[in-house]
C-alpha cells in the first residue's frame, strides 16, 4: 500500500508540531511575544527575543531555561556585539 492511499498529501503539508487551538495562545514567557514553529528543528520561536522552544511529544516546554537563546547571525548584531564590548 502506498503513502498516498494512507495520507491525504494536503493533509500532510499541513501538519504542524502543536495544534492550531494551542499555537493561537501560546507566547513567549520571557517577552510575551508571537512564536512561530520552526518544524525542521521542531521548536517554536519567538518574534521578539528570539528565544527558540523544543517542542517534545506534541507538547511545548516553555520554560525560559530550556529554550535557546537566539544567536547573532546578522553583520549588524556581530557589530552590535562589539560596540558594547568596546564600551566597556
Amino acid at each position: 500500500m502506498s503513502l498516498e492511499c494512507l495520507f491525504n498529501i494536503t493533509e500532510i503539508s499541513q501538519m504542524s508540531l502543536i495544534k492550531a487551538e494551542l499555537m493561537e495562545i501560546l507566547v513567549c514567557p520571557a517577552d510575551k511575544g508571537d512564536l512561530k514553529e520552526l518544524e525542521s528543528e521542531r521548536k517554536l520561536e519567538c518574534s521578539v527575543c528570539g528565544r527558540r522552544y523544543p517542542v517534545k511529544n506534541g507538547i511545548p516546554v516553555m520554560l525560559i531555561d530550556e529554550a535557546k537563546a537566539k544567536t547573532p547571525s546578522s553583520e549588524n548584531d556581530k557589530q552590535q556585539q562589539q560596540q558594547e564590548q568596546d564600551g566597556r
